[in-house]
């Protein structure tokens, strides 16, 4: 069952003189993009019943990387691939739209892999001021000391969840920056 957007059709982007240029190349790459899209008709569950859950960082292309078709998956990106910033995402995706099965996917080189909350929090002080840093007071901001163990403690978080069904299959790995190759992360 397909759910539809009721909205009225939305007007094509178009190009604006007071764009940056990134705003202009998603608007000429969406253009082009939209042209060949074919995929209006997939479902919002996806096929193959799993989720992704990995760091933003723009060197992983989780689509090419993991072999993840249109339709196939949730993938889930936040700094640092954190599954406990990701729990959120995760419950809709098991509860609402049947996923059983999740990726913990950290990686090499990471820039939250040895940084404390003390200097991330020094950084935001330093840049954005006081008022900036005490509206994100107390936030965690999840830093890992050692990469394969930022992982298992992120897939015992999920397996000792109790917002993660017993059934949800859950797997840790490590994907190499630098060669573009995964690993598997025992528990």
């Amino acid at each position: 069952h397909v759910l539809r957007d009721s909205s009225p059709p939305r007007e094509t982007a178009t190009i604006q003189p007071q764009q940056t240029p990134n705003e202009a190349h998603l608007v000429r790459s969406n253009l082009k993009y939209a042209r060949k899209f074919y995929h209006g008709e997939l479902s919002h569950i996806p096929a193959k019943k799993y989720a992704i859950v990995t760091c933003m960082d723009c060197r992983i292309d989780p689509a090419s990387a993991f072999g993840i078709s249109l339709g196939d998956a949730h993938v889930i990106r936040n700094a640092g691939g954190s599954a406990r910033e990701a729990l959120r995402s995760l419950v809709v995706s098991e509860q609402l739209l049947q996923t059983t099965e999740v990726f913990v996917i950290k990686h090499t080189h990471c820039g939250m892999m040895g940084i404390t909350n003390e200097k991330i929090n020094d950084t935001v002080e330093k840049n954005l001021g006081q008022e900036a840093l005490a509206e994100l007071n107390g936030l965690d901001w999840l830093p890992f000391a050692d990469l394969e163990q930022g992982v298992k403690d992120d897939v015992k978080f999920l397996e000792e969840s109790k917002a993660v069904p017993d059934g949800v299959h859950v797997s840790g790995w490590v994907y190499d920056v630098e060669d573009g190759k995964v690993h598997s992360v025992g528990k």
